[in-house]
């Protein structure tokens, strides 16, 4: 009898332990997916993720590197470059050269790849079709003077003579020094960028961000660059700009080489990304619009310029040229209208020099390379002609020669 109900009773208990263990991995299952989120490792505060160039054009190449470039300094010690080699590529390949330091390199190394800052016969991307007209005044259009204080007297003053009489409230002097005096004696707007006096990389762009702001601060809508050897012919530039209106993303000048130059960039994760890009000289002048120069700030405003050169370890001029057409990808407008002393200004033309925007002349090194240009002033009296060329514009200042009265029989 007992036999016979021990299968039975064998059934039931293992059916009874089946239904606990089903219940205890039901009960474990929850438990598992309830401390699923608080096991795993809290996320890391990333940064925010940085704009990366993007190939659109021919005009950017990007190129992974394995390693840091190495670079030599003036005392020829070898360093590990935060920023990048630049290369000039040619026919022959690629020369590879040291970051700018200065302008004084640039130059240097725009003397030695290209031609008198000419670029090639049919260049593609001299002055595209402009867009919508823009009824422009001088009042519009902010120009900013690059000097320092050593050459008030020697220069800024003949600028303040000149061409800034002309334009006075839309002229700011970028110094870094006090000039009550000459402040005061002429009413020239004169801003003490309190950026160190030597001629470094690290100065120049400290000026530059510090011109920036005061134009985004000023609400107009051109932003124009010129050195303080430069002549601004304002009715050229006036009709110039107008030619483009000042919410679209426009950046005009003229490069000091035949190529775009090439920039290797410190990425995060200790990488290296190269890329190219065209670049307006300062030392000719440049001119960006309101809506373009807005698009810039977040490499730009506010201290970020000088964070943004160092970064790629080049000058003012080459870093707006790299937030322009790198990192917003918009590319340059070459113009032949500007003109720097780094190109032989004598071939130009005697009866273009009142067209152009600006004009230069050599310095101690080169004091005759002046513009051709024949008036009231021998050059003797005018070594840079731009007295000569203001009075042809401006025949009724008080200081130009009056031209004799001629007497017929």
């Amino acid at each position: 009898m007992h036999a016979l109900h021990r299968p039975a009773r064998m059934h039931i208990a293992s059916v009874g332990v089946s239904k606990v263990g089903f219940l205890f991995s039901l009960a474990l299952g929850g438990l598992l997916l309830l401390l699923i989120p608080a096991l795993q490792p809290t996320a890391r505060q990333l940064d925010l993720p940085q704009p990366r160039p993007q190939v659109k054009t021919s005009s950017y190449t990007l190129q992974h590197n394995t390693g840091p470039p190495t670079v030599s300094d003036s005392a020829g010690d070898t360093e590990t470059a935060t920023g990048l080699s630049i290369s000039s590529e040619g026919m022959n390949g690629t020369i590879e050269t040291e970051p700018f330091e200065n302008d004084d390199d640039k130059e240097t190394y725009s003397e030695k790849n290209s031609e008198a800052l000419s670029l090639p016969e049919g260049q593609s991307r001299i002055l595209p079709r402009p867009g919508s007209r823009d009824p422009l005044e001088l009042k519009d259009i902010f120009i900013a003077v690059k000097t320092t204080r050593k050459y008030h007297k020697s220069r800024v003053e003949l600028l303040i003579q000149t061409w800034i009489s002309q334009a006075k409230e839309q002229t700011y002097l970028f110094s870094d020094g006090e000039d009550k005096q000459l402040q005061m004696r002429t009413g020239a707007n004169i801003i003490n960028t309190n950026c160190s006096a030597a001629h470094t990389r690290q100065a120049l762009c400290c000026k530059m961000s510090v011109e920036y702001d005061k134009f985004i601060e000023s609400q107009k809508k051109w932003f124009c660059h010129v050195d303080d050897d430069n002549y601004v012919i304002l009715p050229s530039l006036l009709q110039l700009l107008s030619s483009y209106h000042h919410s679209q993303d426009v950046y005009l000048g003229r490069p000091s080489l035949d190529h775009p130059i090439e920039a290797a960039e410190r990425i995060k994760s200790n990488g290296m990304v190269s890329v190219k890009f065209w670049f307006a000289t300062g030392g000719a002048g440049f001119c960006i619009s309101r809506g373009l120069a807005l698009k810039m700030s977040p490499w730009a405003s506010l201290g970020n310029f000088i964070s943004t050169a160092e970064k790629i370890r080049l000058p003012d001029d080459c870093t707006i040229g790299y937030i322009i057409e790198a990192l917003l990808e918009v590319a340059l407008i070459h113009t032949h209208l500007f003109h720097s002393h780094l190109e032989n200004l004598q071939k130009l033309p005697t009866d273009s020099v009142l067209e152009q925007v600006t004009l230069s002349y050599g310095g101690y090194e080169n004091r005759r390379n002046v513009v051709s240009i024949v008036g009231g002033f021998s050059l003797v009296e005018d070594p840079t002609r731009f007295k000569t060329v203001h009075c042809l514009l401006y025949p009724d200042t008080d200081w130009c020669p009056k031209p004799k009265p001629h007497h017929g029989k």
